[in-house]
């Protein structure tokens, strides 16, 4: 196995690893809560945004070019989700349908910025003092964004089983969903207060 595609699962599995991995897993759920499955280039964007947003703070703090209190960004992490699925609760379907570029793409840049820091010290341990990280960065975040596609394709074929083929309301999945999340990241803020 090339050490591209061993960093390559190591993301995958960081991701898909729904014990360790499930605040990721709850805030990728909540970006697509609002989307329907025909919304899929939307989603597509969404999820690459949050990608790229992680991808260059996951590398900085690889590289140790910056360096954020662990603490922090484990409260921030969990602040971000709930920003996310609370914000849902009152958006307007008008307003995720029809804009080309949405608020939600600037925002899963920014929270990936965030979430990518919570990533780094996993990396960084098993890295270890290897100097040539460019590849396994790649290798790393193509992983993740894979796994990320994985999440969100399981996501919606739910979706589209209840809102599209049972007829459930669409306002009511997303209030159902974004309710829960929300709910579970105040858990985990307050389980991540520091001070």
């Amino acid at each position: 196995m090339s050490e591209f595609q061993l960093y390559f699962i190591l993301g995958k599995d960081h991701i898909l690893d729904y014990a360790n991995g499930y605040d990721h897993i709850l805030f990728v759920v909540a970006l697509c809560a609002i989307y329907l499955t025909r919304d899929w280039k939307k989603i597509l964007i969404l999820i690459t945004a949050f990608t790229i947003g992680h991808s260059v703070t996951l590398a900085l703090a690889t590289l140790n070019v910056i360096a954020v209190k662990a603490e922090l960004v484990e409260f921030l992490i969990p602040l971000t989700i709930f920003i996310t699925a609370f914000g849902n609760l009152f958006r307007k379907e008008e307003s995720y349908s029809t804009k080309p570029v949405q608020t939600n793409y600037l925002l899963a840049l920014g929270f990936g910025l965030i979430h990518g820091m919570g990533f780094s010290n996993y990396l960084k341990a098993i890295l270890g003092k290897d100097h040539s990280v460019v590849t396994q960065l790649l290798a790393f975040n193509l992983g993740l964004e894979f796994g990320q596609i994985v999440i969100v394709g399981i996501f919606m074929a739910i979706s589209f089983l209840l809102v599209d083929l049972i007829n459930v309301s669409r306002r009511d999945w997303k209030m159902v969903i974004s309710s829960g999340i929300a709910g579970i990241a105040l858990i985990l803020m307050k389980d991540a207060i520091y001070w």
